[in-house]
Formats: C-alpha cells, structure tokens, sequence
C-alpha cells in the first residue's frame, strides 16, 4: 500500500442539519491527513488504518448567527478538530463502494462509527473518496441548537469528499 497526502485546498467537508424553518448548512474546506491505497491498473484498494482530520472552527454557513452557535456548541476552543480515524476498508462485492469502520472525534466525544464511500483514481497519482453520513449530535454530548425562533434537529447529513495525491 501507497500513503496518499490529502490535499487540504481540494476536499471538502459540508455538514446540513433541518430546522423548523430551513435546512442550516455548514462547509469547509482544509481536511487534513493521510489514506493507504494501493491503485493498480484502475480500481483503487483502501487500506487501513488511516486519519483524516478538520478545523471545527472552520465550518461555515455563512450566517453570523449559525456560526456563532455553531462554534459555542462544538466548544472549538476546548476541542479544536474534528477527527475520523478509520480502523478498516472493505471493499463493497462487485462495486467502487468501500464499507469504512473506525472512530468519529467530535467535542471531545469518540465514537465507533462506519461509513460507505465511493473510491475512484482521478489520475495515476491521485485518487478522491467521497460518501455521505448521518450522525445524531446528541450521540457526541451536543443538544440540538435552537437559534432565536429556530429549532434544529438532531441528525446532521454530514459529506465529505478527500482528494488524496500518492506521497514520493
């Protein structure tokens, strides 16, 4: 297996909640970390174990008010990242979709988690994972935030694409 740098500029990470009004949606971009892959003659292999890594204080919605709640909730100066520490990648029989198992950190709470992406090379150097999860906040010592007159549901869709480039 290669080592793949995650290219912080080109992966995104965007996380949507519904509320009693409209959906809230927060991105980033700046995912850090690294992935084991190993990318033969088109399909890559995942390996395993591999960490990728955000700024939580860098989530924005682009609302002062959203932010500002944002940021209070997830207490970012007391725990500053966000981190996905996959255990195991298992390819998904007879598709480009990968079963990731591992532990999500999130305000300062860990918890055993897994995940489908999809896997695909761009070029013969970089390959992209991509895959959406649902996560209840309440599960990482969250309530849900009501904001003025807004109330916020617990489940997040969280999605996040990795552009990762084979490291020399």
């Amino acid at each position: 297996m290669a080592r793949y740098k995650v290219v912080p500029e080109r992966s995104h990470l965007t996380a949507e909640a519904r509320s009693s009004l409209h959906p809230v949606k927060w991105q980033t971009t700046g995912l850090t970390g690294f992935v084991e892959a190993d990318v033969d003659g088109g399909a890559p292999r995942l390996g395993a174990p591999f960490k990728v890594e955000i700024e939580a204080g860098k989530l924005k919605s682009g609302s002062f008010l959203n932010d500002s709640e944002l940021q209070r909730r997830l207490e970012t100066r007391k725990f500053p990242r966000v981190i996905g520490d996959v255990k195991s990648a298992d390819v998904v029989a007879g598709t480009t979709r990968w079963r990731l198992a591992g532990n999500l950190s999130v305000h300062g709470v860990t918890r055993a988690t897994d995940a489908e992406v999809t896997v695909r090379a761009i070029d013969d150097k970089t390959i992209e994972i991509e895959g959406d999860k649902v996560i209840d906040i309440r599960d990482y010592g969250m309530t849900p935030p009501r904001i003025l007159m807004l109330k916020v549901y617990p489940d997040v869709k969280v999605h996040a694409r990795l552009v990762a480039v084979r490291e020399e």
